[in-house]
């Protein structure tokens, strides 16, 4: 996979609760946006990869939903999130 186990626990170290922590929504959002960007820059070199595309429309479902959790739980955590991911809201 594109992602070493020593990479995926410094993304939750550096965005969780912890580097065993993998449930927190902060730590889950960073790792599909991780998979987001990856699966973007490799739909830029592959157009007509289909099932990539579908995944790829999936995941952001999901984040979509995780942000919109934490939104209703804790705004303030919502926005940390954002402005550190650079997402557009």
């Amino acid at each position: 996979m594109y992602l070493s186990k020593e990479e995926k626990e410094q993304m939750f170290a550096k965005h969780g609760k912890g580097t065993k922590d993998t449930g927190s929504a902060e730590g889950q959002i960073a790792l599909f946006t991780q998979r987001i960007n990856h699966l973007t820059e490799h739909l830029k070199k592959n157009r007509k990869d289909f099932n990539t595309e579908r995944s790829l429309v999936k995941l952001v479902g999901k984040r979509r939903s995780l942000l919109d959790y934490l939104t209703k739980k804790d705004v303030l955590r919502y926005r940390a999130i954002v402005k550190e991911l650079g997402l557009r809201k």
